[in-house]
């Protein structure tokens, strides 16, 4: 069976399964580490925009970094319902952390599902472990939505392929090892997507560590939320890839799918952030209007505060449905272009006006450091913008609307 790219499909009955009981063990252990460890210092680091080494590498013995690697190649081999879960719960208390290792399966994904057997024997194992960490280098300065009009190109040169060109927004790009770049092996191709390939190009030599030739890391760009992490801007000067193992699936022109395959996951992981920070901004606004009092009773029964309450509890358990729905489809195989573009619009909008509001019911302690809140607040936006914006999410929405529902 093959989807509409003339992609082969994976039968529902061979997707990734977990049993409720092995969830819920994962769910509670990941809800532990999050109370001793990253709740007494997210702020800290947070406010400092600092790069949380030691909470990386505690997601690496969790295993995060392999939760969608399949089992063969050392990964947990989670379906997209339970990662979905895993990555609202964390959001709730600092969506950052969830960005490592998002940007990273991305990646391992591109490879898993478009990669060669050699590829996928050399570098998921190590994908899996986080020994090697990286992303998915699409965004360039002037391409962005429109991948077709990126500029980085390569070309080859013997066994080795020469990358040129820049990206930009780029997570793990100053502390990872390993990106999976979109170039152009065929800058002239008509359409231009025909020209399009994705290289596995280490930004450090993956058995030195050394910094890779040909590679230049920009600087980490400060940004309004989603602090810690580190993304920024990374320069190809004639970088040089094996060709072997490099070009993903063995053969260019068809990176513009790899590509838009690999943010279908990303659209459901962007959701799921907005499901958690709606969550814990609607936890905060409850408790907060009943402590809280004026007129000599707590803001909870105040029927202004009770309206605004009613509605955000019910945008974040449609959001949750949302995200449900998506990662279901996800997981039984095929083109999931619609419902997660439904998702990512819808809970991440959500986010942003639960956020909003749970700010505007604390008042002036909503726009206090010393309240999760302002952090919320400004987590939010992002999730609007990234992984396709959302105005684009609409358009897909329609597309593909009308697409299933020929007349």
């Amino acid at each position: 069976m093959r989807d509409e790219g003339g992609n082969a499909m994976t039968d529902a009955l061979d997707r990734p399964t977990i049993s409720e009981a092995d969830e819920q063990a994962l769910l509670d252990a990941i809800d532990r580490w999050l109370t001793r460890k990253v709740a007494p210092i997210a702020a800290k680091y947070e406010q400092a925009d600092e790069y949380p080494t030691e909470l990386v590498h505690d997601m690496c013995e969790m295993g995060l970094f392999g939760a969608l690697i399949e089992p063969q190649y050392g990964g947990l081999g989670l379906p997209a319902t339970a990662y979905s879960r895993i990555v609202a719960r964390i959001s709730e208390e600092w969506m950052s952390l969830t960005g490592f290792f998002n940007s990273h399966l991305m990646m391992a994904l591109i490879v898993q599902k478009f990669g060669t057997p050699a590829q996928k024997e050399h570098w998921l194992p190590r994908f899996a472990t986080g020994e090697l960490r990286g992303g998915l280098a699409l965004t360039e300065p002037d391409a962005g939505t429109d991948l077709q009009g990126i500029r980085t190109t390569a070309r080859r040169d013997g066994d080795v392929y020469r990358i040129n060109g820049s990206k930009l927004w780029i997570t793990n790009a100053i502390e990872g090892d390993i990106l999976a770049v979109l170039v152009k092996t065929n800058p002239d191709a008509q359409p231009r997507h025909r020209g399009m390939s994705v290289l596995i190009a280490p930004t450090r030599d993956p058995e030195t560590g050394a910094e890779a030739p040909g590679v230049a890391r920009g600087r980490k760009l400060p940004k309004l939320g989603y602090r810690g992490i580190d993304t920024g801007a990374i320069a190809f000067d004639d970088a040089p890839v094996d060709a072997r193992l490099g070009l993903v699936g063995g053969e260019e022109g068809k990176g513009f799918l790899m590509a838009t395959g690999g943010l279908e996951i990303g659209r459901v992981n962007v959701a799921a952030r907005g499901v958690g920070i709606a969550r814990r901004a609607l936890k905060e606004a409850v408790a907060y209007a009943q402590i809280r009092t004026t007129m000599g009773k707590p803001i909870a029964q105040h029927q202004a505060i009770q309206l605004k309450l009613g509605e955000m509890a019910a945008k974040t358990r449609a959001a949750e449905l949302m995200v449900e729905d998506a990662a279901r489809a996800y997981d039984r195989g095929g083109r999931v272009d619609l419902e997660a573009g439904m998702a990512k619009w819808f809970a991440t909008e959500t986010a942003f006006e639960v956020a909003t509001e749970s700010m505007r019911i604390h008042g002036a302690y909503g726009y206090s450091k010393e309240y999760p809140i302002e952090r919320l607040y400004r987590d939010a936006p992002l999730l609007m913008i990234g992984e396709g914006t959302n105005e684009m999410q609409r358009i897909i929405i329609a597309r593909q609307l009308i697409a299933r529902n020929p007349v």
